[in-house]
């Protein structure tokens, strides 16, 4: 049964095939928003909202693009509504202290694998988050639904409802951009 149909039917109040929309499409909503928001924790959060809103807002999807895309794009709206509270509180909140044990330290590496490894993994991966919160929002957004969430370019025109040509345009920048951003900070050659 495709998406489409499932999503008929679960407008029509059918909850088994709303459970499996939620499964078949859990792991790249919570992706998604683990790239936009970057805490791991606050986006299972907010992929649990997302499907909630999905559930509530169900008779009003008239399925003029994909189940998929009409999720991806409520999750990135409510990922970049947190975005912006969070911004907020930021610019109110006082410098965490290195001194403060209770800031928690990132996660120690699974010693079971290579630890050089996966210290250089974990180094690469900060700087790529880091290179991709300096992005601007308008090219950050388009970049990550391609790129970590493998959207279509199609897909990410009708998610955040942009021009193919516009969608096109913000990724090749933001991948330029992107990459000017790693090289200044020394992280790639």
């Amino acid at each position: 049964m495709t998406d489409q149909e499932l999503a008929a039917r679960a407008r029509a109040g059918d909850q088994d095939a709303f459970e499996r929309l939620v499964l078949d499409n859990q792991n790249k909503v919570y992706s998604l928003a683990v790239r936009l928001v970057g805490d791991r924790e606050e986006a299972a959060d907010l992929a649990q909202e997302a499907f909630l809103k999905a559930w509530q807002n169900l008779p009003s999807f008239q399925g003029e693009s994909s189940f998929s895309t009409w999720l991806y794009r409520l999750t990135t709206n409510l990922c970049i509504d947190w975005l912006r509270r969070q911004k907020r509180r930021q610019e109110t909140a006082p410098a965490v202290s290195l001194d403060d044990e209770e800031a928690g330290w990132a996660e120690p590496a699974d010693w079971e694998q290579d630890p050089h490894r996966k210290l250089e993994q974990s180094e690469r991966g900060r700087a790529l988050a880091r290179g991709l919160e300096r992005l601007p929002e308008y090219q950050r957004r388009p970049l990550v639904l391609r790129e970590l969430s493998g959207l279509s370019y199609q897909e990410i025109a009708q998610a955040l409802d942009l021009d193919l040509g516009t969608v096109k345009s913000r990724i090749a920048r933001a991948r330029l951009a992107l990459r000017k951003i790693l090289l200044e900070d020394g992280n790639f050659s």
